[in-house]
């Protein structure tokens, strides 16, 4: 079955950058639309973002808008999610998902990777 593997977290300080990674593998990732959610300690899950099978983006969490950028490389079978002007409030765990169209919230999503810690502190 499909699988996913996020990498690329870490600490950094605010205002800070840093390129998330999902790589799948199983199937041809051409297939799928990927998104990456975020979830911190105690709170709810967040769509951050999704990129369609065409390689456009569809949706973007207003609070990361101008500062997050996702990209897919089919060939490679790999997501990105570059990362700038990172702030405390961004810390959270990373995990990318992959459906056959994008969408906005965890369900509906059946493929998920482990994810990945980011921690924005100085």
């Amino acid at each position: 079955q499909l699988q996913l593997v996020e990498s690329g977290g870490g600490l950094v300080q605010p205002g800070g950058s840093l390129i998330l990674t999902c790589e799948v593998s199983g199937f041809e990732m051409d297939y799928y639309a990927i998104a990456w959610f975020r979830q911190a300690p105690g709170k709810g899950t967040e769509g951050v973002s999704c990129i369609r099978v065409s390689g456009d983006g569809i949706y973007y969490l207003d609070s990361v808008k101008g500062r997050f950028t996702i990209s897919r490389d089919n060939a490679k079978n790999t997501v990105y999610l570059q990362m700038t002007s990172l702030k405390p409030e961004d810390t959270a765990v990373y995990s990318c998902a992959a459906d056959s169209r994008c969408r906005a919230e965890p369900i509906g999503y059946d493929y998920w990777g482990q994810g990945t810690q980011v921690t924005v502190s100085s």
